[in-house]
């Protein structure tokens, strides 16, 4: 069983303001990444936020962690709730390609250009406390490397919205 986990807790200090609802071709940034992961997964949790179109569950051990945070509260979540995997996506993910857990499979892998869009066992939530609790790097790299897990270069790169020019660019492309 998966656990989708879409990434949702971070500060959009460049984009300016509240990027999770941001509008791209009517729906927002938040809704297509819930949508987007429910074609997948057996469930699908939004980590980082208080309201969303799918259960909600804060970072772990505390806000302000990173994409880290994130996913550690996504690990201990799934293998609370009985699932072996978690797909994580950023909420401003978008054009992952229709086969993406197929590419990602078997855990753990990620996206080269975009390591918070992964595949993780959901027995990795000990690795991650350890990189968090630990003096090193915080960072999805470090989560990687203790995994042994595999970088993953798709044909075409999914967009990554920072900016709202970025989100103009994206709005005026085909196939979104």
């Amino acid at each position: 069983m998966i656990l989708g986990a879409v990434l949702a807790g971070g500060q959009s200090s460049r984009f300016g303001s509240d990027k999770a609802l941001a509008l791209l071709d009517g729906q927002t940034l938040l809704t297509r990444a819930v949508d987007t992961l429910a074609q997948w997964c057996d469930a699908v949790v939004v980590v980082g936020r208080r309201e969303a179109p799918a259960p909600t569950i804060p970072d772990w051990p505390r806000a302000q962690m990173g994409p880290l945070g994130g996913i550690a509260a996504a690990l201990r979540h799934g293998a609370a709730t009985g699932h072996s995997e978690v797909l994580t996506c950023g909420v401003d993910s978008v054009g992952l390609p229709d086969d993406l857990p197929a590419r990602l499979a078997p855990a753990p892998a990620y996206l080269a250009d975009q390591p918070v869009v992964g595949l993780w066992p959901a027995s990795a939530a000990s690795d991650v406390a350890a990189i968090l609790a630990g003096t090193g790097k915080h960072s999805l790299r470090a989560l990687a490397e203790r995994l042994g897990a595999r970088a993953v270069t798709l044909p075409v790169h999914p967009a990554n919205i920072n900016t709202p020019a970025d989100l103009a660019n994206l709005e005026n492309r085909d196939g979104v």
